[in-house]
């Protein structure tokens, strides 16, 4: 049941720090750069997909490793890592397949997906502590 809540709550962490760099932050940003691929609604089943898929990943291949070395730094970089991978798989992918994807959105992601899923990591294993899992 633990392993539950650790993945809820790192969830709502998740979310709370992606939903300000996205309505608050990004959203221009993106507007400016990549206006005319972006849809004017997005397909809400490809994004909770995505979380869903995405938040096990930060629990199973970051938070669990630093909870079992009791180490912060130890999910904080596997975090960092994993997103760091995950951006550039996307952001990379788009570059070689679509005309005229640009390099500052590339950049711009990648530097985004470490420190945001860094930060969600350390949040995790916070959260993990708490719940008296490490």
């Amino acid at each position: 049941m633990n392993y539950v809540k650790l993945y809820l709550l790192t969830a709502v962490a998740f979310f709370a720090i992606d939903f300000v760099w996205l309505t608050r932050i990004a959203a221009g940003f993106y507007e400016r750069h990549i206006g005319q691929l972006l849809r004017a609604e997005p397909v809400v089943t490809a994004a909770v997909g995505f979380y869903a898929l995405y938040l096990a990943g930060i629990v199973v291949f970051a938070v669990l490793p630093g909870l079992e070395a009791g180490s912060l730094a130890r999910s904080a970089v596997l975090g960092g890592f994993l997103g760091l991978v995950a951006y550039a798989t996307f952001d990379l992918t788009c570059m070689a397949l679509f005309t005229g994807f640009p390099w500052i959105v590339v950049a711009v992601d990648l530097v985004w997906g470490t420190v945001l899923t860094a930060t969600v990591a350390s949040a995790g294993f916070g959260i993990g502590r708490w719940l008296g899992m490490g």
